[in-house]
């Protein structure tokens, strides 16, 4: 029989995982998986490096959203009232609000039919059992018994390492080509750069991290916004840090691995036009088997339970906060009205768009399009908020991760530049 202190050190450590890894792993939602997927379709292992390289940028600006949810005890909208005049704040919630709902439509469309792929039969009606599912644990259901169920959802990033075990791969050339990309510089090779950035480092994430962090502090009795308590700096910024390092680690190496397994599958078998996740797993079945097909689909319907409460809920935390309305996953829907119907919304309007006319991968071009554009003032204001000792005391960020935050900032920028002059030539 195992000890029990071998098991209380799991569970203490499973305890300190949450906004960070819950985050990473909503990273990888079903369009990142189908970003992930044209990446090693169309250029093999040579797209590798790109994980590589976004992971200490994704990992500095999530932990500066973190690190700005935990000190001040407030969300990020809220503290970009302080930064910039309203309209400008209710411009870019405004936008954040479009692009998830857009996002939220691709990705019920794509569990949708990775259940098809799976029973049939049932894309639209598995699309809506999904949203009603997602809606109704969200609604009814407490932050601190909700956390755990999403804590678990996480796990559904493991069949894409599965995925992996299950084709041929030359692990020689991977290093290779990873450190040493063999691409030439070319439009469709700046467009799935720019794309895989965008995709990696979204704008929905950074609201939800925030206030998440804001959630487990007024959900545990013990701990209080650090501006107020600095002695509980340390224990916290050490969990941040963990938490987040973990969790954007977890979720990039797992999309490495989606691009590596269609890099080595479809790639090599000259399948390179892939436009959705169930594209990606239909196109397997022939290259690499059915238990690969039926790992890759598990995880697009995983992911997507994940990601989709994530989308609607760094909506609604966006929204109300930059209103002043009562927020969060831990009231009663009569308590803040506001909160909950913003979610319902997203989820129905994305609802929609998987019935509507509208062509759903031009919707995610345009929704890219949106987050690239919110991205890099969003980034700014942060930064801007984590050096200011009037705002965040003690606790401004560290200048190694003041640094690493403004060159992800600069790395978007140019990533979103390089997308309009792209988009409109």
């Amino acid at each position: 029989m195992e000890p029990t202190s071998g098991k209380l050190r799991r569970a203490a450590m499973f305890k300190r995982l949450g906004p960070g890894v819950i985050t990473g792993a909503a990273d990888d939602d079903p369009s990142g998986i189908a970003t992930y997927s044209q990446a090693g379709a169309q250029f093999g292992v040579n797209m590798l490096w790109s994980m590589v390289f976004l992971y200490p940028l994704v990992s500095s600006i999530q932990l500066i959203s973190a690190r700005i949810g935990r000190v001040t005890g407030h969300g990020l909208a809220a503290n970009l009232r302080r930064v910039f005049p309203q309209p400008v704040v209710t411009g870019l919630v405004a936008l954040l609000f479009i692009a998830n709902t857009i996002n939220i439509g691709a990705d019920l469309a794509a569990m949708g039919a990775a259940a098809e792929l799976a029973l049939g039969w049932g894309r639209h009606v598995f699309t809506l059992i999904f949203a009603g599912l997602s809606l109704t644990l969200q609604i009814l259901v407490p932050y601190h018994r909700y956390v755990r169920f999403l804590k678990w959802l996480t796990l559904a990033l493991l069949a894409y390492f599965a995925v992996a075990l299950t084709v041929h791969i030359d692990w020689g050339e991977v290093a290779r080509r990873t450190v040493m990309p063999q691409l030439a510089l070319t439009g469709a090779t700046v467009t799935m750069i720019v794309a895989l950035f965008g995709t990696t480092i979204s704008p929905y994430l950074l609201f939800w991290q925030a206030s998440e962090e804001v959630e487990d502090e007024e959900a545990d009795p013990t701990t209080d916004p650090l501006i107020d308590h600095p002695e509980q700096g340390p224990a916290q910024l050490s969990r941040i840090r963990w938490d987040t390092y973990f969790g954007m680690g977890f979720a990039n190496l797992a999309a490495f691995f989606i691009i590596l397994t269609t890099a080595v599958t479809l790639h090599a078998a000259g399948v390179t036009n892939i436009q959705t996740s169930a594209d990606a797993a239909r196109a397997l079945r022939p290259i690499a088997g059915d238990l690969a097909y039926a790992l890759f689909s598990m995880g697009v319907i995983g992911t997507g339970l994940l990601a989709v409460p994530v989308l609607a809920g760094s909506a609604a935390y966006a929204v109300c906060e930059s209103r002043g309305w009562p927020v969060g996953l831990e009231h009663k829907p009569r308590d803040a009205i506001g909160f909950y119907t913003v979610i319902g919304l997203a989820v129905l309007v994305g609802v929609a768009i998987d019935y509507s006319p509208l062509d759903p991968i031009k919707a995610l071009f345009w929704s890219a399009v949106v987050n690239g554009v919110i991205a890099v003032p969003l980034m700014a204001a942060m930064m801007i908020v984590a050096s200011r000792r009037d705002e965040m005391g003690v606790f401004v960020a560290p200048l190694p991760l003041r640094v690493m935050g403004w060159f992800a900032t600069a790395c978007m920028g140019a990533a979103a530049v390089t997308m309009f002059v792209m988009s409109w030539r």
